[in-house]
C-alpha cells in the first residue's frame, strides 16, 4: 500500500483547534436539525398516518425509516469512498464534498410547508432534504473522525477527542438558542406568530453555519496529495481494504470484541439521539420551544458529562467508565418505558445528557487505543468504525420504526434499545484495554 498522508507537525495546536472546529460547524445539523427541529417539526406537519409512494404507515414510522435508509446508505457506500480517499490522497476533499452537498440540502428544507401532508411532491421534498442531508453529515464524519490518531500523539487522543465533541456541543447549542429565540418570539424579527416560517428559517441558519464554520478547519488541517484515481486501487483499498481491517480485528480478540460491543451499544445510542424529539412530540406531547429547551438541557449535560468522563477514564481506565455509562444508558432506557409527565422526562433527558457525549468521546479514543501498534493507514481503520456506527444506527432505527409500528406507539421501542445496550455491556465486559503497559480489566 502507498503511503499518501501528507507530513506535519503532531500535537499542533493550530491544527488541532482546525480539526475541533469542525465539529463547531456540523454538530449544528445533528443538534438543531436532526435532533431538536425536525424531527418534530415532521410528526406536527404531516398527518399521523401516511402513504409516501402509496404504502400506508405511521408518520412516526416513517421518519424513523428515514434516519435508518440516510445512514444504511453512508454505511453501504463509505468503503468505496475511502478507498477512493485513499488512493487519490483526497480526505480533505470529500469532507468538502459531503459538508457541500449536507448543508445545501438542509437549507432546502426551508422549502418544506404545508400541514397535515399524507402524500405527494411536498412529503417527498421533507423525506430526500432530510435524507440526504444526514447522509452528508454522515459522510463527513467519516474522514473527520480518522484525523484524530494522525494529529495528536496517543496520550492525548482522551483530551483532543473530548474537545471536538465539546466544541461540537457550544457550537450548535449557540445557534439553537438564536432559533429558540426565533420561534419562541417571532415577533421580535418581524414574523408573524403564526405559521411554519420561524422553525423553516432555522433550517437556513443551519445549513449556512455548516457550510461557513467548516471552512475555517478546511484552512487548518493537512492539505491533500493530489494523485489520480484508479479503480484499481479504489477497489483494493475500499472494500477489499474494508475486509482487510476485519480480518486483522478478528486476529485481535479485544479489538474484535469492542468492535463488536460497539455495533450494539451504538444502535442504542445514536437511535436515540436521532428520535428522542420524537418521542417527546409523539409521547410526551411536547411543543417545539419546550423540546428546544429540553435540547439545550441535554447538550449542556453532554459538554459536562464529555469533560468529566474524560477525566474519570484517565482515572480508572476506558473500559471502567464504558462500562457505567452503558449501566446508565441502560437504565436509561427501562426508564423511559414507565415515563409519565414532564417533570419525569426532563429527568430522563438529563442522565441521557451526562452520558451521551461520554460515550461518543471515549469509544472513539478507546477504539484509537486498540488498533495494531504502528497502524499507519489509519483512515482504513476509521472508515470501518464509522461504517460499523452507520450500520449500527441504522439497526437500531429500522428496529425502532418496526415496534413503534406493531406497537401503535413508541415506549416498547424504547424497550429494544435498552437490549442494544445491555448486549453492547455483556461484551464490553469480555475486553481488555492497554493502559500505562498493564491491562485495564
Amino acid at each position: 500500500m502507498t503511503e499518501t498522508k501528507p507530513a506535519f507537525q503532531l500535537n499542533d495546536p493550530k491544527v488541532i483547534k482546525g480539526w475541533a472546529m469542525f465539529d463547531w460547524a456540523n454538530s449544528a445539523y445533528s443538534l438543531t436539525i436532526a435532533v431538536a427541529i425536525f424531527p418534530a417539526f415532521f410528526e406536527a406537519i404531516t398527518a399521523r398516518e401516511v402513504a409516501p409512494w402509496g404504502i400506508s404507515m405511521y408518520n412516526t414510522t416513517l421518519f424513523s425509516l428515514i434516519v435508518g435508509l440516510s445512514y444504511l446508505l453512508i454505511a453501504a457506500v463509505s468503503p468505496i469512498l475511502s478507498g477512493i480517499a485513499d488512493s487519490s490522497g483526497r480526505r480533505l476533499a470529500f469532507m468538502r464534498f459531503f459538508t457541500t452537498v449536507g448543508s445545501l440540502a438542509c437549507m432546502s428544507l426551508f422549502f418544506f410547508d404545508g400541514k397535515n401532508l399524507e402524500s405527494g411532491p411536498m412529503l417527498s421534498l421533507g423525506i430526500f432534504g432530510f435524507l440526504i442531508a444526514t447522509a452528508g453529515f454522515g459522510g463527513s464524519i467519516v474522514f473527520y473522525n480518522s484525523y484524530l490518531p494522525d494529529i495528536v500523539t496517543e496520550e492525548n487522543y482522551n483530551r483532543v477527542s473530548a474537545r471536538g465533541f465539546m466544541m461540537g456541543y457550544v457550537g450548535s447549542v449557540i445557534l439553537l438558542i438564536i432559533n429558540l429565540l426565533v420561534i419562541t418570539y417571532p415577533g421580535w424579527f418581524g414574523l408573524s406568530p403564526d405559521g411554519t416560517l420561524a422553525v423553516r428559517l432555522s433550517f437556513l441558519m443551519v445549513g449556512l453555519w455548516w457550510m461557513g464554520f467548516a471552512q475555517y478547519a478546511f484552512r487548518r488541517l493537512p492539505p491533500d496529495g493530489k494523485k489520480p484515481i484508479t479503480w484499481k486501487l479504489v477497489k483494493e483499498e475500499g472494500y477489499e481494504e474494508f475486509a482487510g481491517v476485519w480480518r486483522t480485528a478478528k486476529q485481535l480478540p479485544n479489538l474484535k470484541r469492542f468492535l463488536l460491543s460497539f455495533f450494539f451499544y451504538s444502535a442504542g445510542v445514536q437511535t436515540v439521539i436521532s428520535l428522542a424529539s420524537l418521542f417527546a412530540s409523539s409521547e410526551m406531547e411536547m411543543e417545539s420551544s419546550e423540546l428546544i429547551l429540553v435540547i439545550l438541557l441535554l447538550q449542556i449535560l453532554a459538554l459536562v458529562g464529555a469533560w468529566c468522563f474524560a477525566k474519570l477514564s484517565d482515572a480508572i481506565g476506558n473500559k471502567s467508565g464504558l462500562v457505567i455509562m452503558l449501566v446508565l444508558w441502560t437504565v436509561v432506557c427501562v426508564f423511559g418505558y414507565f415515563v409519565e409527565g414532564k417533570v419525569q422526562f426532563y429527568l430522563m433527558a438529563a442522565a441521557v445528557g451526562l452520558v451521551m457525549g461520554g460515550v461518543q468521546s471515549q469509544s472513539r479514543a478507546t477504539y484509537s487505543k486498540l488498533l495494531p501498534p504502528g497502524t499507519k493507514d489509519t483512515t482504513s481503520y476509521f472508515s470501518f468504525y464509522d461504517v460499523l456506527e452507520k450500520a449500527a444506527t441504522a439497526l437500531g432505527s429500522f428496529s425502532f420504526a418496526l415496534t413503534g409500528q406493531i406497537s401503535g406507539g413508541l415506549r416498547v421501542a424504547v424497550l429494544v434499545l435498552g437490549g442494544f445496550f445491555l448486549i453492547g455491556l455483556v461484551i464490553l465486559l469480555r475486553v481488555k484495554i492497554a493502559r500505562e503497559n498493564k491491562l485495564a480489566v
